[in-house]
């Protein structure tokens, strides 16, 4: 995955801004006023790019178990949070299904309110 594909497919998602809250390198991805993704630029641009992905805390144990390129989120709250290296020994297609858990996670946390006009203002 190259960071036009992830930035792409994160924006493709119902609701999604993309945000700089911290600095000038750290591309946020929020659904609700909520971060689901974010990244270092200047990782991607240096050959090391990798994204932090919010997870359930169960699901992020027997992530990082199974893989040594997903760890505890960096600079993040390690029970919710996931670093995930992009390389090849994490799939493409998983790098997709654990954005669309992050984000199922943060949009289920929203009210019912802020879920409906989201979903209404993509129709």
């Amino acid at each position: 995955m190259n960071l036009e594909s992830y930035y792409e497919y994160c924006l493709s998602k119902k609701g999604v801004t993309e945000h700089f809250p911290f600095d000038e390198d750290t591309l946020v991805f929020k659904v609700g006023g909520k971060m689901f993704a974010l990244s270092s630029l200047s990782q991607w641009e240096k050959g090391n790019p990798s994204v932090n992905l919010k997870c359930d805390p169960e699901r992020a144990e027997e992530l990082r178990a199974e893989y040594d390129d997903i760890q505890p989120g960096f600079h993040m709250s390690k029970t919710h949070w996931n670093t995930i290296a992009i390389n090849e020994s994490v799939s493409d297609a998983l790098v997709k299904e654990l954005i669309n858990h992050s984000y199922d996670l943060v949009f289920k946390s929203l009210t019912k309110k802020l879920q409906n006009e989201i979903l209404e203002s993509e129709n």
